[in-house]
């Protein structure tokens, strides 16, 4: 690939706590993968060890030839009882930000990644009006232990997505064919283990407000202001940090007579919350493939068409189009916070790569600010309710041995790297 990127571009790859750390069990999802009658395939139980091994990791990353790593600091280990700031664990991502350090890699720090701890679920979880301010109070905690070192963060991984959720879950009610990453049979599952989670959290079924269920439009707001009021608590302990959200894009296309479906998701999915996140320093944008919408509402992917792991298109092409309009949009910096396809033909994540960054860099040369571009995974890893079986990652692990194995894609991502670092 001979174009060349910006000086200071941020070339990284990402990892989320709770899919690579292990034995996360002070978190809500370490519960729900453990329950009786769980849906979920398989627990995380000590997933790629990345909490002891993080320094092998980073250093790895960076050998490859990448200059950035997203990562996220884990509530459910930081505060696993309400108030109670555990100094282990603050110490902890204190270390894998030395890691970063000493190997020149820049940490684009994520405060939360799906996983919530247990006692905020108690409490009335993603859709208590107490959740902002319990989550500002964690991020100030955070942030004036660790601020100094961490020059980007994420409030919200993927703030909006319980809108998808939402939808994937009607549609499953209502008997239409799914192909999305989420076990369909759990519909048949779900009385039960509501029932056992109820117990296991302590309240009624009908109030397990995860971070990943379905959100009332109330809910919706609750976490959007809990981004705006944590990034005006990191702002007052951080003034010089940057400060955004990411949030998970489709490109939004239609065909004729799909044009006002289209115009709708595009206002369902983003425009709405624009005004949570204008004033945000940048803008970290997550996308992996298209929603094409004909007259009757969206059309199922084509049965020619290419598909990952997960049931989606292979459409890398998506992510250069969700650049411009969000980008039209906002009038801010963009990161690509993640971007990547899950498959074991590593030769297709390697076309992937090559074809989504020369979206990427088709934005930049028409004036968009795009930072920097993170590939989502650094490590194949627990991909939430479908266990180990979704390969994203740059670097296989033998999970016998924990032992990593750079893939043939790995390689060559980071020699587009090294070569714009010259």
């Amino acid at each position: 690939m001979a174009f060349q990127f910006p000086n200071g571009f941020l070339w990284g790859a990402a990892t989320a706590a709770h899919q690579v750390e292990g034995n996360n069990n002070h978190s809500d999802f370490w519960l729900m993968e453990n329950i009786e009658g769980s849906t979920f395939k398989e627990p995380s139980g000590s997933a790629v060890d990345h909490y002891r091994l993080f320094r092998e990791d980073i250093r790895l990353l960076a050998e490859l030839g990448l200059n950035s790593y997203r990562f996220s600091i884990e509530w459910a280990r930081v505060e696993p009882e309400e108030g109670q700031f555990d100094e282990i664990a603050i110490n902890h991502y204190r270390d894998v930000l030395e890691a970063c350090k000493e190997y020149n890699v820049t940490p684009i720090v994520t405060l939360h990644h799906f996983s919530s701890p247990q006692w905020l679920i108690r409490a009335g979880g993603w859709e208590s009006e107490e959740t902002p301010a319990r989550f500002a109070r964690y991020c100030v905690y955070v942030m004036s232990e660790l601020g100094g070192a961490i020059p980007y963060v994420c409030t919200i991984n993927e703030a909006n997505i319980s809108i998808g959720i939402k939808k994937v879950i009607e549609q499953m009610q209502s008997g239409a064919s799914v192909q999305v990453g989420i076990n369909t049979e759990m519909m048949a599952r779900m009385d039960n283990y509501y029932m056992e989670l109820g117990k296991a959290f302590e309240v009624s079924p009908r109030e397990i407000h995860t971070f990943l269920a379905p959100r009332t439009d109330e809910g919706l707001k609750v976490i959007f202001r809990a981004h705006v009021e944590a990034r005006a608590a990191i702002r007052e302990v951080c003034p010089e940090v940057q400060v955004g959200l990411s949030m998970s894009l489709f490109d939004i296309q239609s065909i004729s007579g799909g044009e006002e479906h289209a115009a709708n998701d595009l206002h369902e999915e983003f425009l709405q919350f624009i005004p949570y996140i204008q004033d945000d320093d940048f803008f970290g944008l997550q996308n992996y493939t298209r929603t094409v919408f004909g007259p009757d509402g969206a059309l199922p992917v084509h049965e020619n068409a290419e598909k990952t792991q997960m049931g989606y298109e292979y459409y890398p092409e998506g992510l250069e189009a969700v650049i411009r309009y969000a980008a039209e949009a906002l009038n801010k910096p963009i990161i690509v916070t993640e971007n990547g396809v899950s498959t074991d033909d590593d030769e297709r994540r390697v076309a992937f790569i090559e074809r989504a960054l020369i979206g990427v860099h088709a934005c930049i040369a028409d004036g968009i600010p795009v930072l920097g571009y993170t590939h989502w995974s650094l490590l194949d890893n627990f991909e939430w309710q479908l266990g180990f079986s979704k390969r994203f990652g740059l670097i296989e692990v033998d999970r016998s041995t924990q032992k990593r194995l750079p893939k043939k894609s790995a390689f060559y991502y980071g020699s587009i790297a090294k070569s714009n670092m010259m």
